[in-house]
C-alpha cells in the first residue's frame, strides 16, 4: 500500500519526527519527499527528490516505534 506519512519516535504527538509524502524538506537546496517505504523485514526508508535526481534519505531499522498512515480513496 502507498504509505502517505509517517511519524517516527515513541511519541506521536509530542516527541515523533512525521515524515509526509509531497513535503519539501531544505537540505542546501529544496527537495520534496518522493517515497516513504516499508521493507519486509519492517525497516522504512525515506527516499528525497529534486528534479529526475532520487536519493535516499533516511533508514530507519525496525526496532524504531513508528506510525503509518496510507493513502485512501473512497472514489
Amino acid at each position: 500500500m502507498y504509505i502517505r506519512k509517517i511519524a517516527i519516535g515513541p511519541d506521536y504527538k509530542s516527541g515523533a519526527m512525521h515524515y509526509v509524502h509531497g513535503n519539501t524538506i531544505q537540505k542546501g537546496s529544496s527537495y520534496v519527499i518522493h517515497a516513504i517505504q516499508r521493507l519486509d523485514n519492517g525497516n522504512i526508508k525515506i527516499w528525497i527528490c529534486r528534479g529526475k535526481e532520487v536519493v535516499l534519505w533516511k533508514e530507519f531499522n525496525a526496532h524504531m516505534p513508528y506510525s503509518i498512515e496510507y493513502n485512501i480513496s473512497f472514489n
